[in-house]
């Protein structure tokens, strides 16, 4: 039996409980930051392999904005959080208040900043609901920026990695503003990757063994 075999329905909403706690909080973050409600949702939760992940994002030549952190502790793993580039432009454009900018070259620094703390709010919030779900130790590197392709994004943020886990939990995310119609919503991906190990670190936690 492969690994996904192994995982239920059961396994799969645990995760999207824990990715709407997490969406709720950086909703919150995100309205306070903007001043205008925000709304976050999670579609559907996935757990996929490496080369669907790629895909997912687009395909591994697809230019995507990206924020990438290690996390560190009792389940040991990866976090990434891809936007199209579109879509990331036009978040930017509401957090900054300015119309014009770009996530191109010459790159400012007022919109990579931006970028960096949407990242941050996002990728800190999914990771608190994760640990306090869990009760696991779960410890952020300081996240880092990339816009790229989507291959090279997650080879720089694995390259230190002498093992790799084959699989993803993909957390979808849909989020939007009040004031923006359906047909703007910003759609991104959460891509964890917990280190061989920590998938069953993870799910051991939660009281669902995997090898039942």
């Amino acid at each position: 039996m492969g690994f996904t075999d192994k995982i239920t329905s059961l396994h799969l909403d645990i995760l999207r409980e824990i990715g709407n706690i997490g969406a709720g909080n950086a909703a919150t973050a995100l309205s306070k930051l903007l001043n205008k409600k925000i709304d976050m949702k999670v579609p559907n939760v996935e757990i996929v392999s490496f080369d669907e992940m790629m895909d997912m994002a687009g395909g591994s030549d697809n230019i995507a904005a990206g924020v990438f952190l290690r996390i560190e502790g009792d389940a040991p793993g990866s976090m990434f959080f891809m936007l199209p580039i579109e879509q990331a432009t036009n978040f930017i454009r509401d957090m900054i208040g300015d119309e014009t900018a770009q996530l191109s070259e010459p790159y400012d620094e007022l919109s990579l900043s931006a970028l960096q703390e949407l990242g941050n709010i996002l990728s800190g919030s999914y990771l608190s609901a994760l640990s306090d779900f869990t009760n696991l130790s779960l410890y952020p590197s300081v996240p880092a920026l990339a816009i790229d392709m989507v291959g090279a994004i997650v080879s720089y943020g694995l390259i230190e990695l002498s093992q790799v886990s084959d699989y993803a939990i993909v957390i979808n995310t849909a989020l939007n503003e009040d004031d923006k119609s359906l047909s703007e919503t910003v759609k991104g991906h959460f891509f964890l990757l917990p280190d061989p190990d920590s998938f069953h670190t993870l799910f051991e936690s939660l009281g669902v063994k995997l090898d039942d």
